[in-house]
């Protein structure tokens, strides 16, 4: 590790840190919704920008590559595929199910960061830290499905068929929600593998490591699908490029050196204020006004982040 990367990591709070990635991984639905190819050649062009952006910083930590052992480069290896999974499972969701599905299962990630860190990284889960997560929890969940419960409760309707026929109706929609449940799986693989290794190994090194297996693993993917990689127009490119810049280098790569420093379930638990300020940004460049109930749901997740990071143990 190079003096100046050591000197800021001892200056930055860490939850600052945190807070940073929260707002640059919000941007993702923004970004997104601008770009219109497929989501596996964004998801791949995303991680190859971003790896070649990390591996200058890498490459210069010469002595950082050649002292991995080979446990730990198997276990980055996992957390890169892990990665590459979370970001493909998420898209390929949305083509099954719906949204709320998606977004709901998806944001069950914190309670298997909570079981994981607890058993694996003997990181104690206090009860206050419990009670926040589910304060989270019941924020994500409402603004992901509140929207849906408005209409029928006022008028009358059967809440319960509503939840059942955003949750269960198809085959598709079954399989949709199995992709999405198998993300937040990922998610949590990616969360606590990255906790682990960043005891052992410095950032950049890191990074790159995972940043490539995901690079290799979406690029299959996106072969074996039969997309389209070239002819896009400038306008995409400039969009994939700020993907890497802004999801990557300020999200995800900021969210990994966090990850030396804060607990496993509080850096997931943070993830959830994603929603809220991807709300807030679509209002201000979308002109997308969201519902009340989801204002009320957005609200509630960052009383249970406040919880959750007041309690967590340092």
């Amino acid at each position: 590790m190079n003096q100046w990367t050591a000197s800021l990591e001892e200056r930055v709070d860490p939850m600052v840190g945190v807070a940073v990635a929260v707002i640059a991984i919000s941007t993702s639905a923004i970004l997104v919704r601008w770009s219109e190819a497929p989501s596996v050649v964004k998801a791949f062009y995303r991680v190859l920008f971003a790896t070649s952006m990390v591996a200058p910083f890498a490459l210069r930590d010469i002595d950082g590559i050649k002292t991995i052992s080979v446990r730990d480069l198997g276990f980055a290896v996992v957390s890169g595929l892990a990665l590459a999974a979370y970001f493909g499972s998420f898209f390929e969701s949305l083509e099954w199910t719906s949204v709320a599905a998606s977004v709901t299962l998806i944001s069950t990630q914190p309670i298997f960061v909570g079981i994981g860190a607890a058993f694996l990284l003997n990181e104690r889960l206090t009860s206050r830290m419990f009670v926040g997560m589910i304060v989270a929890l019941v924020g994500a969940f409402t603004m992901s499905v509140g929207p849906l419960m408005v209409d029928p409760l006022l008028g009358g309707g059967n809440i319960v068929e509503v939840l059942a026929a955003a949750f269960a109706g198809s085959s598709a929609q079954l399989y949709g929600n199995a992709i999405a449940f198998g993300g937040a799986l990922a998610g949590a693989i990616y969360t606590l593998t990255g906790r682990s290794l960043r005891q052992r190994l410095s950032l950049f090194v890191y990074t790159f490591i995972i940043y490539t297996v995901s690079t290799v693993a979406l690029g299959g993917l996106a072969i074996g699908t039969g997309a389209q990689l070239l002819g896009y127009a400038p306008t995409e490119w400039v969009l994939f490029f700020a993907m890497a810049l802004i999801l990557d280098l300020f999200g995800q790569t900021v969210y990994n050196w966090a990850l030396k420093y804060v607990k496993a379930s509080v850096m997931s638990v943070s993830l959830l204020a994603d929603p809220v300020a991807a709300t807030i940004l679509a209002l201000v460049l979308l002109g997308e006004v969201p519902e009340v109930v989801m204002i009320l749901g957005g609200v509630v997740v960052l009383v249970g982040i406040y919880l959750t990071n007041r309690a967590r143990v340092t």
